[in-house]
């Protein structure tokens, strides 16, 4: 469990620090970037591994109809994420889209996995993204994109399920079927 806590806190700190501590990020410019990139590189191994290695240990079990319920959140989280890349109609509606899609994923997660792992997984990650919205909104305004079409929605609904499809086949390729619901 020590390694899926230090990927998590790994993750926080990565994404954070930029917001955080701005007079010590600013001075390492554009490398400080590929040092960051690094760190949650580095993290999501940790998680990966700590999340296989955690001794299972049930606090729910989940009604099969949720399993449903998680894909769907699972398309929209996917198309949600793809409208961070494209300048489509939601796009101007919602702020933090690819934070959105991390808390809509993180959720349908835990509809179906109700472990102590999963839980500190996939609820980490959730309370990560809530704090991260919190910090960007109080740190600086929001421009609403100005032109936006239909057609970018379009394109992040590609997006969103060309990543659903390679992050499916990572998830076939660890030993885990995604339409499955609770971890073995």
């Amino acid at each position: 469990m020590m390694l899926l806590i230090a990927g998590l806190l790994l993750w926080v700190a990565a994404h954070m620090f930029k917001r955080v501590a701005p007079d010590m990020r600013a001075p390492m410019g554009d490398p400080g970037k590929g040092l960051v990139a690094v760190l949650i590189v580095g993290s999501i191994v940790l998680m990966v591994m700590g999340y296989r290695r955690a001794e299972f240990i049930p606090l729910w079990y989940t009604p099969g109809a949720l399993v449903h319920l998680n894909n769907l959140l699972m398309v929209l989280a996917f198309y949600v994420y793809g409208v961070g890349a494209t300048k489509g109609l939601l796009s101007a509606r919602l702020r933090h889209p690819q934070l959105t899609a991390v808390k809509i994923w993180a959720v349908a997660h835990l509809l179906v996995n109700g472990d102590v792992a999963s839980v500190i997984l996939f609820g980490g990650l959730l309370a990560w993204a809530v704090a991260e919205v919190v910090v960007i909104n109080r740190a600086e305004p929001w421009d609403r994109p100005a032109e936006v079409s239909a057609l970018g929605d379009v394109k992040a609904l590609v997006i969103g399920l060309v990543l659903m499809v390679i992050v499916m086949a990572i998830h076939v390729w660890l030993g885990v079927w995604p339409f499955a619901g609770t971890r073995p």
